[in-house]
Protein backbone atom coordinates (compact mmCIF):
# COMPACT_ATOMS: atom_id res chain seq x y z
CA UNK A 1 0.00 0.00 0.00
CA UNK A 2 1.27 3.42 -0.91
CA UNK A 3 1.59 6.07 1.78
CA UNK A 4 -1.03 8.27 0.07
CA UNK A 5 -3.55 5.41 0.22
CA UNK A 6 -2.71 4.62 3.86
CA UNK A 7 -3.02 8.27 5.00
CA UNK A 8 -6.19 9.07 3.06
CA UNK A 9 -9.29 9.71 5.17
CA UNK A 10 -12.72 10.03 3.63
CA UNK A 11 -14.24 13.52 3.74
CA UNK A 12 -16.69 14.46 6.49
CA UNK A 13 -16.73 14.07 10.26
CA UNK A 14 -15.05 11.11 11.91
CA UNK A 15 -16.30 9.40 15.06
CA UNK A 16 -13.33 10.80 17.01
CA UNK A 17 -14.36 14.41 16.34
CA UNK A 18 -15.38 16.11 19.58
CA UNK A 19 -17.15 19.45 19.86
CA UNK A 20 -15.82 22.10 22.20
CA UNK A 21 -17.67 22.24 25.50
CA UNK A 22 -19.62 25.39 26.25
CA UNK A 23 -21.59 26.42 29.35
CA UNK A 24 -23.13 29.36 27.47
CA UNK A 25 -26.86 29.56 28.17
CA UNK A 26 -26.83 26.91 30.92
CA UNK A 27 -29.44 27.06 33.65
CA UNK A 28 -30.38 24.19 35.95
CA UNK A 29 -34.02 25.17 35.36
CA UNK A 30 -33.69 24.05 31.73
CA UNK A 31 -33.65 20.46 33.07
CA UNK A 32 -37.08 19.82 34.60
CA UNK A 33 -36.27 17.34 37.32
CA UNK A 34 -37.87 15.24 40.03
CA UNK A 35 -40.92 14.46 37.94
CA UNK A 36 -43.24 11.51 38.55
CA UNK A 37 -43.02 9.86 35.14
CA UNK A 38 -44.90 6.68 36.13
CA UNK A 39 -47.60 8.65 38.01
CA UNK A 40 -47.33 6.45 41.13
CA UNK A 41 -47.08 9.41 43.51
CA UNK A 42 -43.29 9.20 43.96
CA UNK A 43 -41.07 11.60 42.02
CA UNK A 44 -37.71 10.56 40.56
CA UNK A 45 -35.82 11.68 43.70
CA UNK A 46 -37.98 9.46 45.93
CA UNK A 47 -37.72 6.57 43.44
CA UNK A 48 -33.91 6.76 43.64
CA UNK A 49 -33.98 6.88 47.45
CA UNK A 50 -36.25 3.82 47.50
CA UNK A 51 -34.05 1.94 45.02
CA UNK A 52 -30.76 2.79 46.75
CA UNK A 53 -31.88 2.21 50.36
CA UNK A 54 -29.83 -0.25 52.40
CA UNK A 55 -32.82 -0.61 54.73
CA UNK A 56 -36.12 0.23 53.08
CA UNK A 57 -37.94 3.28 54.43
CA UNK A 58 -41.67 3.43 55.06
CA UNK A 59 -43.57 5.22 52.34
CA UNK A 60 -46.28 7.57 53.56
CA UNK A 61 -48.78 9.89 51.94
CA UNK A 62 -47.44 11.78 48.92
CA UNK A 63 -44.47 9.39 48.99
CA UNK A 64 -43.01 10.87 52.19
CA UNK A 65 -40.16 8.59 53.31
CA UNK A 66 -39.51 7.80 56.97
CA UNK A 67 -36.99 5.47 58.55
CA UNK A 68 -34.64 3.53 56.34
CA UNK A 69 -30.91 3.84 55.82
CA UNK A 70 -28.63 4.69 52.91
CA UNK A 71 -24.95 4.43 52.09
CA UNK A 72 -23.23 7.51 50.65
CA UNK A 73 -20.25 6.33 48.57
CA UNK A 74 -18.86 9.86 48.10
CA UNK A 75 -17.95 10.15 51.77
CA UNK A 76 -18.28 6.54 53.01
CA UNK A 77 -21.13 7.29 55.43
CA UNK A 78 -24.39 5.64 56.40
CA UNK A 79 -27.37 7.96 56.83
CA UNK A 80 -30.74 7.30 58.45
CA UNK A 81 -32.93 10.11 57.16
CA UNK A 82 -33.99 10.92 53.61
CA UNK A 83 -33.58 14.60 54.49
CA UNK A 84 -29.82 14.04 54.89
CA UNK A 85 -29.55 12.92 51.28
CA UNK A 86 -29.30 14.49 47.88
CA UNK A 87 -29.84 12.60 44.67
CA UNK A 88 -26.88 13.39 42.45
CA UNK A 89 -26.66 13.25 38.69
CA UNK A 90 -23.43 11.30 38.32
CA UNK A 91 -22.79 13.36 35.19
CA UNK A 92 -23.94 16.78 36.39
CA UNK A 93 -26.58 18.69 34.47
CA UNK A 94 -24.06 21.45 33.73
CA UNK A 95 -21.58 18.92 32.33
CA UNK A 96 -24.32 17.36 30.19
CA UNK A 97 -25.13 20.86 28.91
CA UNK A 98 -21.46 21.49 28.13
CA UNK A 99 -21.26 18.20 26.27
CA UNK A 100 -24.28 18.69 24.02
CA UNK A 101 -27.51 18.78 26.05
CA UNK A 102 -27.78 22.43 25.02
CA UNK A 103 -28.98 21.10 21.65
CA UNK A 104 -31.56 18.73 23.19
CA UNK A 105 -35.27 19.43 23.35
CA UNK A 106 -36.78 20.28 26.74
CA UNK A 107 -38.31 16.77 26.85
CA UNK A 108 -34.90 15.17 26.22
CA UNK A 109 -33.36 17.24 29.02
CA UNK A 110 -36.22 16.26 31.34
CA UNK A 111 -35.69 12.58 30.49
CA UNK A 112 -31.98 12.91 31.26
CA UNK A 113 -32.59 14.69 34.57
CA UNK A 114 -35.00 11.96 35.71
CA UNK A 115 -33.30 8.91 34.20
CA UNK A 116 -34.40 5.89 36.24
CA UNK A 117 -33.57 3.42 33.47
CA UNK A 118 -29.80 3.50 34.01
CA UNK A 119 -28.90 2.69 37.63
CA UNK A 120 -25.65 4.64 37.21
CA UNK A 121 -27.34 7.93 36.23
CA UNK A 122 -28.70 9.00 39.64
CA UNK A 123 -27.15 8.18 43.00
CA UNK A 124 -28.18 8.84 46.61
CA UNK A 125 -25.39 10.59 48.54
CA UNK A 126 -25.03 12.76 51.61
CA UNK A 127 -26.11 16.33 50.97
CA UNK A 128 -22.73 17.63 52.17
CA UNK A 129 -20.72 15.46 49.79
CA UNK A 130 -22.94 16.29 46.82
CA UNK A 131 -22.70 20.00 47.41
CA UNK A 132 -18.92 19.84 47.59
CA UNK A 133 -18.90 17.96 44.25
CA UNK A 134 -21.18 20.61 42.69
CA UNK A 135 -21.07 20.66 38.86
CA UNK A 136 -17.71 18.94 38.54
CA UNK A 137 -17.18 16.42 35.80
CA UNK A 138 -16.99 12.85 37.22
CA UNK A 139 -13.39 12.63 35.98
CA UNK A 140 -12.33 15.70 38.03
Amino acid sequence: MHRAERDHHPPGPRSADVADESRAGYSREKFKHWTDADKNGCNARAEVLLAKAVTAPEVGLTCALSGGSWYSPYDDRYLTSASQLDVDHLVPLAEAWDSGASAWTPKEREAYANNLDDPRALIAVSAASNRSKADKDPTD
